[in-house]
């Protein structure tokens, strides 16, 4: 982890900068990396619902939302480069970008870790999830029900 990308309504942590490559010299293309508990569990909901074909299918019949997601692969590989240079993943960012659909977590937490606007497929998850932390915090949540 390099920094804290977002953070959720209780202030904690939602998404961290991670290098892009490990201490071991492994190349890492996933630039945000979702850390909230309770967000990443509504997002697998997400994916389990069938989410994913549905945005695979409205990519390839939209032609302005495939070009909105092309300059957000963009705007990923930007903020990569910033970190650092990993010629093995050169081209790749995360989660399907340009033409795919493949995790709906990183497309959410690029869209925390970006703002609204820049990656409309992470925002359309958000959006369906808003608010993700109602019934608070996944961490302060757990606490509270401790007997």
């Amino acid at each position: 982890m390099l920094a804290v990308a977002h953070r959720c309504a209780c202030g904690r942590p939602d998404v961290v900068m991670t290098a892009p490559r490990l201490e071991d010299g492994t190349p890492f293309p996933t630039t945000y990396y979702l850390t909230c508990p309770r967000l990443a569990s509504a997002i697998g909901t997400l994916e389990s619902s069938g989410m994913m074909r549905e945005m695979e299918a409205e990519l390839s019949q939209d032609a302005q939302l495939a070009s909105r997601y092309r300059q957000a692969h963009d705007r990923y590989l930007a903020d990569r480069s910033q970190l650092g240079d990993v010629p093995e993943i050169a081209g790749i960012s995360a989660g399907g970008m340009p033409d795919r659909v493949k995790c709906l977590h990183v497309l959410a937490a690029h869209a925390l870790a970006a703002g609204p606007g820049v990656n409309p497929l992470g925002d359309h998850v958000l959006a369906a999830l808003q608010p993700w932390w109602h019934g608070g915090c996944a961490e302060t949540t757990a606490a509270s029900e401790q007997p």
